[in-house]
């Protein structure tokens, strides 16, 4: 990777909730020259749709884009991402392309259809004590299954969530699958690593995990939410980055992605980010990886 590869850096903060606009959405940026991130439509409430729109038509050339959901499902834990479904994919791009074909309906790029599919509702765990029959096979405890990648940000010291689970207010099913149908469209129009190999110039997409970001800025997993300007300042210090603007609001959701987009300007420049050991490269295309999990 040239160390000049990328001249912006951004950072989406996601939700996988109901309806149109989410407070849980924010979009931050900030150059490769150094200078402070900020938020893109500050006081905006963006919706799934817009997001994607920014991806495509409004998102400055030659950006690392990163995005707060998982790309995938898990896989190499039973050589399937659904074992015993004969509608099973066998890639993530497949995956991404059955999800947009049962959600075709669902408005605001919603995953409802998904979850409460007859066949695809036996591996997740849903609302009301819904604990598909095929949710706990190959689980890490009651937990659900992890993807490789998982264990590899366990082992950096986060906490991560099943993609399988959709209960709780860390539950991270509905945020990956509602980001499949966005990622869906973003193909053959915007490379996503590591299903796309890195192009030599332009724009590419990965997913990435904001508490990553804390922890290299200093912070544990416990802490890694920051919802005053005074802890978002001391951790963009931590990254050399300047302090963010007195005028930009405040929430846990604008100091994830303000704080990543700074961690993603320094981490991009890492060869072995970009080689983790774990990643082979079957994982790659169907797992896929979180961006800084080594």
């Amino acid at each position: 990777m040239k160390p000049d590869r990328f001249r912006h850096f951004a950072a989406i903060d996601w939700s996988g909730a109901a309806g149109e606009r989410h407070a849980g959405i924010a979009v931050a940026i900030c150059d490769a020259a150094g200078g402070a991130p900020r938020l893109v439509r500050p006081h905006h409430r963006w919706s799934r749709a817009e997001v994607l729109d920014w991806l495509l038509r409004h998102m400055p050339e030659g950006t690392l884009a990163g995005l707060d959901l998982g790309i995938s499902l898990p896989f190499a834990d039973n050589g399937a991402f659904f074992p015993g479904w004969t509608e099973s994919p066998a890639t993530a791009r497949e995956l991404w392309a059955l999800v947009e074909m049962i959600c075709a309906n669902d408005p605001h790029l919603a995953a409802s259809s998904f979850v409460d599919h007859p066949a695809a509702s036996a591996y997740f765990r849903r609302h009301g004590g819904r604990e598909g029959a095929f949710f706990g096979q190959g689980a890490i405890g009651g937990r659900g299954r992890f993807r490789v990648t998982e264990h590899a940000q366990q082992a950096a010291g986060c906490k991560p969530y099943s993609n399988f689970n959709l209960v709780g207010a860390a539950q991270v099913g509905k945020s990956s699958l509602t980001g499949m149908r966005v990622l869906h469209r973003l193909s053959g129009r915007i490379p996503v690593w590591p299903f796309d190999p890195l192009p030599e110039e332009g724009s590419l997409v990965v997913e990435i995990y904001t508490t990553l970001a804390a922890l290299a800025a200093g912070r544990s997993a416990a802490r890694s939410k920051m919802r005053s300007r005074k802890d978002l300042n001391e951790a963009l210090a931590a990254l050399d980055s300047p302090p963010a603007s007195a005028r930009l609001p405040i929430s846990d959701h604008t100091t994830d992605a303000l704080l990543t987009a700074a961690w993603l300007r320094a981490a991009a420049q890492r060869e072995d980010l970009w080689r983790p050991a774990g990643m082979t490269s079957a994982i790659a295309q169907t797992e896929g990886w979180t961006f800084g999990a080594s």
